[in-house]
């Protein structure tokens, strides 16, 4: 994977580090990757510039410690390095979260990984962070360790808030789950992208004079809450706007639950076997049955003229 290297392939060099999940790497996540970034700069003029590094795991500790409250992750983890180096990381190092990750006694992970490992000179972590087995280790731990090594730990401040909540990728589940895509997008600091590859389906838009692109499982990406999307379709083709349908097509019967299909707007593509990337850019209309197909492609003439004014409107 481009720009990432796992735990064992540790090279030390003087780093400013933090560490978490970064699920969705949204705002507030950018905003600490800024504050990285500027705790890297030389105390000094001639002094070296500290590498920006972020520690992160290739799953939500969840999966292993509490499998029945990890959530769905709001990013593959090829999107989430590609993410965190587009917000200024230098390096990002993933954690395989395995039972002995868990396990590991927080000392050893911060001298082996962080400081040793690494080459930790700063590390920037909230005052409630926790690592380390039962979660015994924290910021003061850090500060211990740092000091005879002559590095310093710094706080992160909870710096991103909309209507006086923190902003949250708990939060940004929730809108996705019900489809406030825009208040989603909002914390996201960019659209939420689905991607995958284009695999052959029961080609039934083509016969309604509507051919979809099926996203062939697994989609990269949270699924949203069922129903019609404006969005933009990246393909190798060029970009394209596009009314995207995701649900279990209730009109139909025998269709696998949440499907993701696209109809690309004004273009005619073979797009079998090939990747799409979907930006969503707005809810367009709940799924729900159709009497007969008339009704149907009467409405899906209408999501395609919906979708054809959000787009001009989102990037006029």
């Amino acid at each position: 994977m481009s720009g990432m290297a796992w735990i064992d392939e540790l090279e030390s060099v003087p780093s400013a580090i933090t560490v978490g999940k970064f699920d969705g790497v949204h705002i507030g996540h950018q905003r600490i990757i800024e504050q990285l970034r500027a705790l890297a700069e030389p105390a000094e003029p001639g002094a070296e510039r500290l590498s920006t590094t972020v520690v992160t795991f290739d799953r939500n500790p969840l999966e292993v410690v509490r499998p029945d409250r990890a959530p769905v992750p709001l990013v593959s983890l090829a999107h989430k390095v590609e993410l965190l180096h587009a917000a200024g990381a230098d390096r990002v190092v993933v954690v395989p979260f395995t039972p002995e990750t868990a396990a590991q006694p927080a000392r050893e992970f911060a001298e082996r990984v962080l400081f040793d490992g690494l080459g930790a000179r700063v590390l920037l972590v909230g005052d409630d962070f926790r690592f380390g087995a039962r979660g015994a280790g924290d910021a003061a731990l850090l500060r211990e360790l740092a000091e005879p090594r002559g590095a310093r730990v710094e706080s992160i401040a909870d710096i991103c808030f909309a209507d006086g909540r923190r902003v949250s990728s708990t939060w940004i589940r929730e809108a996705l789950a019900l489809g406030r895509i825009e208040e989603a997008n909002g914390m996201l600091g960019r659209r939420h992208l689905l991607r995958g590859d284009v695999v052959r389906g029961f080609q039934r838009g083509r016969s309604l004079g509507y051919p979809t692109a099926n996203l062939g499982a697994p989609v990269e990406g949270f699924i949203p809450a069922d129903g019609v999307y404006a969005a933009l379709a990246h393909v190798d083709a060029g970009t394209f706007a596009a009314a995207v349908s995701i649900g279990d097509n209730p009109t139909f019967d025998g269709v696998a639950a949440k499907t993701v299909e696209a109809y690309l707007l004004d273009v005619d593509l073979d797009l079998y076997d090939r990747p799409i990337a979907l930006e969503l850019v707005d809810f367009v209309r709940p799924m729900h049955r159709f009497e007969g197909l008339d009704q149907l492609i009467a409405q899906m003439g209408r999501d395609v003229e919906q979708t054809r004014e959000r787009i001009t409107a989102a990037t006029a």
